[in-house]
């Protein structure tokens, strides 16, 4: 049976490869994944291009995307909220607490030089680093009596609550 219909030339500079099955190119869906994630990450920023200013608008979130950030715990307890944050090697006189605009701001830098001298060398190193991190702080804490205390590279900031804020009240629940 003779097939009707228009051939179309096909020609071939040698430099094409037959594509190989999916199964023997098994990191070819990882890089894809990849890819579609980075294009994901880049348009969200497109959309939201201050968002990392800290413009957050739930409680003890917000901050620095793209500054080197603190690890820290935060802690509702009865009378407080407690904020736990690691800042190792870190002197409390490079340390700065400071609540501006709702925000609990921690900033903490540290400085390190060396210099040795000895015979046919001279070594001399300066390192800086500084780290950043904000929370939005939630309603009911007393700012006028927040502390803070440093102790072996751990700071801990103690967030008194309000005598509203600290009020339970049980509600009742009733049938329909």
């Amino acid at each position: 049976m003779a097939e009707s219909g228009t051939k179309v030339s096909v020609s071939s500079d040698g430099s094409e490869r037959a594509s190989a099955p999916a199964e023997w190119r098994p990191f070819e869906n990882v890089r894809r994944d990849i890819d579609h994630l980075i294009d994901d990450l880049a348009r969200s920023l497109k959309r939201v291009p201050f968002d990392f200013l800290g413009a957050a608008t739930t409680p003890f979130t917000g901050g620095a995307l793209w500054q080197l950030s603190p690890v820290a715990d935060i802690q509702n307890k009865p009378t407080c909220y407690e904020v736990t944050a690691e800042l190792p090697g870190i002197d409390e006189k490079h340390v700065e607490v400071k609540v501006t605009d709702g925000m609990l701001m921690i900033k903490g830098e540290k400085r390190q030089d060396q210099e040795r001298k000895g015979e046919g060398f001279y070594l001399s190193e300066r390192r800086f680093g500084a780290i950043e991190r904000a929370f939005r702080m939630p309603p009911g804490v007393d700012a006028s009596k927040i502390e803070a205390v440093l102790k072996n590279g751990v700071l801990t900031v103690t967030l008194p609550k309000t005598a509203e804020a600290k009020a339970e009240k049980t509600i009742a629940v009733q049938a329909a």
